[in-house]
This record gives C-alpha cells, structure tokens and sequence, in this order.
C-alpha cells in the first residue's frame, strides 16, 4: 500500500497463453485509452488503459475490463495462479522493501529518472499536471480520475493525502504470501514497479489496507475485473501465489 519472474503453467501451451495474456492482448476489443487527454470523472473517458494492454505499467489508469473476449481473457490468467494458504505477517516491517518511493529500485521501468516513484506515478495518472517552480519532477497539482472510485479529484499538494499510491498487491499480503523469504532486491521492485502502483483516493487505500480481492475491491464496480487482472499480472510476473478465496473473487469480477 501507502506506504520477477518466471511464469509457470501446465505444459508450453499454457506458458504460451500467459506469456501472451501478460505480454498484452493487442488483437482484443474495448481498450478503453484516448490519446486526447481530458474527460470526465469515469477513468475510461479519461486517457486511462486497460492492463490488458498495459503490461509494464507504464501507461496511466486502470480502464475496465468489458468486452466478452478481454473478460475471458482475464479469466485465463486469473485461472494460472497458483494458491495457498495466507502466511503469519510475523517479522512484516515496511522497510524491509527499501525506503518509501526510493528511485534505486533496479529492474523497474522508470527506476534512476532523477524522480521519485510517487512522482513518476502522479506524472504517468494525472493530467493538467503543473510542477513546483524550477522542478520537472515534483507534482504540486493535476487532475486524477480514480479508478478506484469513479471520481474527479482536483489535487493540491497541500492536501497531500487525498490521493495515495495503492500497492495492488499490499506488501504485507506479499510477505505473507513469500516476499518475506525473497532478497531484498526483489522486494524493492515489488514496491516501486509501476505495474503494482495506482493513485486512487486516499481514503479508498486505506479502507484496503492489506485486504486481498476476497476482503476488498473497489467501489467502482466497473473497473472491478480490470483490478482483478491488474491483481493478477503483479502476482504473475513475481510468481506469487494467492489465497484461494481471492483467486475465486478474481474470478467472479471477470464473469468466472
């Protein structure tokens, strides 16, 4: 929250089908991105991208997901998580994944930019995004569209916590669920990878919390299988399991 990877699956087949399904879905209908900018509150009418077609992360939003054919594809990827049960959160500690938006987390796109990932990540979402005087870097305002929450947020710096940076999947979840027995490395990545990074409204994140999908999903219901494959590409591409409580959540947001 606020504060890689090998893809296994049965035979080559389907490590082909995830390959393709994180890699992006180019031939599939309904990206939902406009390359005008703009909009209104709903993220889709903004320049948000589904995650379908966004596989690093490093395009803004988080568009729904709602042709038939992207939904079964979401499907099929939320069908390659492996599950288990939820670890203790024994010795969880929020600095045991680097130092708050560090830009020295190697192995992520937009890592050693001279900005700060909270930075980069405000930048890739916002829009009329104005910069503190002699900065290209620090954001002091812009308008969001939440996906979270299907809103218009006018943000200023001054109120900094209205909008935060969700981890889509929380760090402490990850340590429950492994992240605790990975290098620190690779835990940086996991906390400054845009893929797993979204500002959404500040009180939206923190009633997440460290919630799984089963315990938590956002209360736009559009966007809900759009996070579920958001959800799942993080989980995939770090070869993280889930709970088999959240595979089944993922799975219903997307028709399953």
């Amino acid at each position: 929250m606020r504060r890689l990877g090998r893809i296994r699956t049965a035979g080559a087949a389907g490590a082909a089908l995830t390959l393709a399904l994180v890699a992006g879905c180019e031939g599939l209908d309904g990206d939902g991105a406009s390359p005008s900018g703009g909009g209104a509150a709903a993220p889709a009418a903004g320049r948000a991208v589904s995650p379908l077609r966004n596989p690093d992360g490093t395009r803004p939003g988080l568009a729904p997901v709602a042709a038939d054919t992207d939904r079964a594809a979401a499907r099929e990827l939320i069908e390659t998580l492996k599950t288990k049960g939820r670890g203790p959160k024994t010795g969880y500690d929020r600095d045991e994944f680097g130092y708050a938006w560090m830009d020295t987390a190697d192995g992520v796109p937009l890592a050693r930019n001279g900005c700060d990932t909270r930075n980069d990540l405000l930048k890739r979402d916002g829009e009329k995004v104005r910069f503190r005087s002699g900065s290209n870097c620090v954001v002091i305002a812009m308008t969001l569209h939440d996906p979270y929450t299907g809103t218009t947020i006018e943000w200023r710096k001054q109120k900094a916590s209205e909008v935060q940076i969700d981890h889509v999947v929380p760090l402490s979840y990850s340590w429950q669920m492994g992240s605790a027995r990975w290098p620190e490395s690779k835990r940086r990545q996991l906390a400054n990878d845009p893929l797993n990074l979204i500002p959404v409204e500040g009180r939206a994140n923190s009633a997440k919390s460290d919630s799984g999908p089963a315990s938590w999903l956002p209360p736009s219901k559009g966007v809900r299988c759009a996070y579920a494959v958001r959800f799942a590409q993080v989980a995939v591409k770090y070869e993280l399991a889930v709970t088999a409580p959240d595979r089944q959540a993922m799975l219903r947001q997307c028709g399953g």
